[in-house]
């Protein structure tokens, strides 16, 4: 079974026709121009393009709804009730480096709630998608996050940190307090695979600081309809659209939880 909602097949027809540019403009990686965005935050030809694709599918259906994207920021401001939330790459740097690790992301949101979303790497051809009360799916496949239930032998994953951080010791100090407490951590490079991976069950739990709202709306409601948990820590209320968060199978949830917020990580 495959999701069928109006608002599901409208995202899913616009990350289709995107990765089809995104795919060739993958396969001549050395034919991009990169220009420079910000320290350790680049961008290509190849985004701008993806988000382009992206928007004007999206907009022809629902002109009227906000948008919340990477490249062009908040678009249609005045409604915020029902809106597109949008990373044309997540992973860009892989994707600039000829790694097979990114994906188009998109969410929708009504009155606050992210109501379904989808994540697709158009290399490996795998689409995740979900929708409040009508589960998760990899492609045709029904999933579920892993039934670990001991943190010590758990597999992880993270990110970050960006050269640019602020707090690149504590995020390093944390990735030290945490792998010496389970079986492995791992770094991908894409946060929102990190928790699609997490909601089929390849990882058992995730965290980041520092992450775009963009970069997880759409692996938010995956997870969870796959039955994980997702909730964020040490909001940043003068900035609410920057994310920390945790995702797991729920099981390891607070073990997880407790270790990234020991108060002796510096």
């Amino acid at each position: 079974m495959r999701l069928t909602s109006p608002h599901i097949n409208l995202i899913t027809k616009a990350c289709l026709k995107a990765s089809r540019s995104l795919i060739r403009d993958f396969g001549e990686i050395e034919n991009l121009q990169v220009s420079s965005k910000a320290p350790g935050d680049f961008v290509s030809s190849a985004d701008k393009r993806t988000e382009k694709i992206l928007l004007d599918e999206l907009q022809k259906a629902h002109p009227e709804y906000g948008i919340i994207t990477e490249e062009s920021g908040i678009l249609n401001k005045s409604n915020t009730k029902n809106r597109w939330i949008i990373d044309p790459i997540d992973g860009t740097m892989n994707f600039l480096n000829g790694v097979p690790q990114f994906a188009i992301s998109i969410a929708y949101e009504e009155q606050n709630i992210i109501k379904c979303g989808v994540i697709f790497n158009p290399i490996t051809n795998e689409m995740f998608s979900a929708e409040v009360g009508n589960g998760a799916y990899l492609n045709n496949s029904r999933i579920r996050v892993s039934k670990k239930k001991k943190i010590q032998d758990s597999l992880l994953v993270t990110g970050g940190p960006k050269k640019s951080s602020k707090i690149k010791d504590k995020i390093l100090m944390e990735y030290i307090t945490v792998s010496k407490e389970v079986s492995n951590v791992r770094k991908f490079g894409s946060a929102a695979l990190d928790m699609a991976y997490v909601a089929c069950g390849r990882f058992d739990g995730y965290w980041q600081r520092e992450l775009n709202y963009w970069d997880i709306a759409a692996g938010i409601v995956i997870c969870k309809e796959a039955g994980g948990f997702v909730n964020f820590f040490e909001e940043d209320q003068v900035m609410p659209l920057k994310k920390n968060v945790i995702a797991t199978n729920s099981i390891i949830h607070n073990d997880l939880k407790e270790l990234i917020t020991k108060k002796d990580i510096v």
